[in-house]
């Protein structure tokens, strides 16, 4: 069985045909799904997903991008959307300068807002972080200061001194179609190294299909290409690539009932 820790199920290209889409996904043996949110106004929508089919978990948080829009966005607000049975993680939020869409403080401020919830929940954090690799690493040491709390690296592609930093934290860092690209080569070395118990798998559908399905809109199925080429890489087979995959999901997220 495999598991694909990070997809938009609610996000065209995915939505218009969800049925389909998880049907394909079950056929190359995805066997559990994490439904992310990204704003406020998707929340009701992808817990309802996860209400609908079995093997769908949700998410709730806020994404950087959409930081100034939430700046009224309460604590209570958050934790209480943590409290439906089929929400297993927060996020995903962070911090984005490259793109920039948001105040980096507006940014800062709810990234903490997510740590100090999963402080009180313990459900793990889903970190987005791209050009903001030292201030990423300033908020969490920062935050683990003030109490552990589980979370994860979505999509990582930072350099490899980052990757080492966050699972000195005891962050888990996930992979993505990225691993699988012909430029990717730093980043297939860091998932040599990667430690199996800290180790997922992505797609973060319907974005960055992965090699052999490049110019694609992006399905959860592909997670098996993904990590197929991940299990090649460290010299594994596929199903014990799923199995550690699948192991550290169950671990991770504990409040999912796999």
């Amino acid at each position: 069985m495999l598991v694909d820790s990070h997809c938009h199920l609610e996000y065209d290209g995915l939505v218009d045909d969800q049925k389909g889409v998880l049907s394909r996904a079950r056929e190359r043996g995805v066997g559990a799904f994490l439904n992310i949110s990204t704003k406020r106004s998707e929340w009701d929508q992808v817990v309802a997903t996860a209400n609908r089919e079995p093997d769908v978990y949700a998410s709730v948080g806020i994404h950087p991008h959409h930081a100034d829009d939430h700046q009224d966005l309460s604590r209570e607000t958050l934790l209480a959307a943590t409290q439906d049975p089929r929400v297993i993680a927060i996020g995903e939020t962070g911090l984005d300068y490259f793109y920039e869409h948001s105040d980096r403080e507006a940014q800062a401020r709810l990234f903490r807002m997510h740590f100090d919830v999963s402080r009180e929940t313990q459900l793990p954090v889903i970190i987005h972080t791209r050009d903001a690799e030292d201030d990423t690493i300033s908020i969490l040491e920062d935050e683990m200061a003030k109490g552990a709390f589980p979370a994860l690296i979505h999509c990582f592609t930072a350099s490899a001194e980052f990757g080492r930093k966050v699972l000195d934290l005891g962050l888990t860092i996930s992979l993505s179609g990225i691993v699988t690209f012909r430029n990717a080569k730093d980043l297939q070395e860091t998932a040599k190294i990667v430690p199996d118990d800290r180790l997922l798998v992505e797609t973060d559908s319907p974005f960055l299909a992965p090699v052999p399905n490049r110019g694609k809109t992006c399905e959860p199925a592909f997670v098996a290409d993904t990590a197929r080429f991940v299990a090649e890489l460290r010299g594994v087979s596929e199903e014990q690539l799923a199995a550690r995959t699948t192991a550290n999901f169950k671990r991770l997220f504990a409040k999912a009932a796999l």
